[in-house]
């Protein structure tokens, strides 16, 4: 089979071996991958990596100890977590300190011809979901975890910082739930994707309000997007973190204080929302996708995904 490599910031496709099944685990054929900001990250740095990357994908079971999974579509839970621990007690597997994460952290990622993840953390896609839209049930069940990491109501201003691949999930997902999403950006082409779920959109230019909502997403995956999230909080307000770079982020903590700010680490989320969402068509993910290349072709599909202007990649596996 073949798999992408990434090591000193160099992608490459090279011949690997079929990868074994552990008991408990299940083999699953790539149908579809796609390229996130976080592989782009992991290209540049992040993370020391080096080895497979992708984790956000469709597969079809080929091999599992589960007869009903065999020949299902899938997509997977990237966190591998002990089960056995206090934190896996407490259902918190996605922060297990023995946990590793796929395509990312000590287990080899989505980008190869077959995969393997454990039987637990996969989720059957249903029939009407195509194979592209189901690429993106991990990145908007993050998008997703907002709302369960505060209470939001319906009505409620918020502000979203980022008119890239997550921000425009992002503003989707919280305008399905009614709530008043403005959503800040530098490119007006990707904003009328939201735009056309009810979204409002400014075009952010060189000054953006200060001290106007209680509640920003930050999703502008630089390193700058933070400082100004918090400047557009109300005190008291909450600022919800997506963003993941490899450097370090600096920020004046002197208003956080004064104006005692709640910042909230974002990360993974449950997928079952976003599994609803795409079923019933709530939300619009064909419309983020720039171009579909083959996974022999992944050098040039990283290097398409970093341009700007350019949202979605996605790798097509192997027929």
């Amino acid at each position: 089979m073949i798999a992408v490599h990434l090591e000193s910031k160099r992608v490459e496709v090279r011949k690997a071996r079929r990868p074994q099944r552990p008991e408990g685990f299940a083999v699953i054929r790539l149908l579809r991958g796609g390229i996130c900001n976080t592989d782009l990250e992991l290209q540049r740095g992040y993370y020391g990596f080096s080895g497979t990357p992708g984790h956000e994908f469709i597969g079809e079971v080929v091999e599992s100890d589960n007869a009903d999974l065999l020949a299902r579509r899938v997509v997977g839970e990237i966190n591998l977590a002990c089960r056995k621990c206090d934190w896996c007690r407490k259902g918190l597997g996605r922060h297990c300190p023995k946990r590793s994460v796929l395509g990312i952290v000590r287990h080899p990622g989505a980008f190869r011809e077959f995969l393997t993840l454990p039987e637990a953390n996969l989720h059957v896609v249903p029939n009407s979901i195509s194979d592209e839209a189901a690429v993106f049930v991990e990145p908007l069940a993050a998008a997703c975890e907002i709302l369960d990491q505060a209470n939001i109501r319906r009505g409620s201003e918020v502000a979203v910082l980022g008119d890239g691949k997550l921000g425009l999930l992002i503003a989707q997902v919280l305008r399905a739930q009614e709530m008043e999403v403005h959503l800040y950006g530098r490119h007006r082409q990707k904003m009328r994707i939201a735009e056309r779920a009810g979204v409002e959109t400014i075009l952010a230019g060189k000054k953006t309000p200060s001290s106007a909502y209680d509640w920003v997403i930050e999703a502008t995956g630089s390193s700058e997007g933070l400082g100004e999230a918090i400047r557009m909080a109300r005190p008291r307000g909450t600022v919800f973190m997506k963003s993941t770079v490899h450097r370090p982020v600096a920020i004046d903590a002197a208003p956080v204080i004064v104006n005692e700010i709640t910042l909230v680490g974002s990360r993974c989320g449950r997928f079952e929302p976003a599994l609803n969402l795409l079923q019933f068509r709530r939300v619009n993910v064909t419309d983020i996708i720039s171009e579909t290349l083959p996974l022999s072709q992944a050098r040039r599909a990283f290097a398409l995904a970093a341009k700007r202007g350019v949202l979605k990649v996605l790798l097509a596996g192997e027929s």
